[in-house]
């Protein structure tokens, strides 16, 4: 009698935190310790600038490790989406009253599209149109209707997630048009280039995901 094939089972995954609240919580004690004036006589970045960078690369790669489980098979959408939910909240939870408070709720508003964009995508919403037509649409609104702005960011990223091309040509630089100042969206863009690349830094995150749990 043939052997029935093993189903494949999602990994004990409760003691696997992609984040935490204590891992915020160091980069922020970290973040106020840090110098965020620019040295005019320095072309390097101020420490505080970097620090916060590389904050940002944290964050996004911890949310990416659960797009990750979640393509390779080990998680269906509801574990994924209950996943992002916990780090969401820790992420886009209210910041306490620091010297630096404006810096991470502006670091906040950026990661709406990061969120958003993982929500659609385990939803299988990755919504329609080309990518170059969705920036287009998304810029030309942004001053009249934020929300539907961030909307079209977050399709826009979904269907980064799902293996389309974005978003480095899109950039603005300060080259662009030194009389206009990237809008909220262009952050979006910014945001959304950076997600891609993390996702892109995991190839080996699916050999080491469920070592140790």
């Amino acid at each position: 009698m043939a052997r029935k094939k093993a189903e494949k089972v999602e990994p004990t995954s409760v003691l696997y935190y992609f984040y935490t609240q204590e891992r915020w919580d160091n980069w922020l004690k970290t973040l106020l310790e840090m110098n965020f004036d620019e040295d005019p006589e320095s072309d390097e970045m101020p420490e505080g600038l970097a620090s916060l960078d590389n904050f940002s690369k944290d964050v996004n790669v911890s949310v990416m490790k659960i797009i990750k489980v979640f393509q390779n098979g080990s998680y269906e959408s509801k574990t994924a989406l209950d996943k992002l939910n916990e780090v969401e909240e820790i992420i886009m939870g209210e910041v306490p009253e620091c010297e630096i408070s404006d810096i991470i709720q502006g670091l906040q508003m950026r990661f709406l599209v990061l969120f958003m964009s993982c929500k659609r995508y385990l939803n299988g919403d990755t919504g329609e149109g080309e990518i170059k037509d969705l920036v287009k649409e998304g810029r030309k609104i942004c001053g009249d209707d934020v929300e539907k702005a961030l909307d079209t960011a977050a399709v826009i990223g979904s269907k980064v997630l799902n293996g389309e091309s974005c978003c480095g040509k899109y950039l603005r630089s300060g080259s662009d048009d030194p009389d206009e100042e990237p809008s909220m969206f262009d952050e979006w863009l910014v945001e959304i280039d950076d997600m891609g690349e993390a996702l892109k830094s995991l190839k080996k995150f699916d050999e080491e995901f469920g070592v140790g749990i």
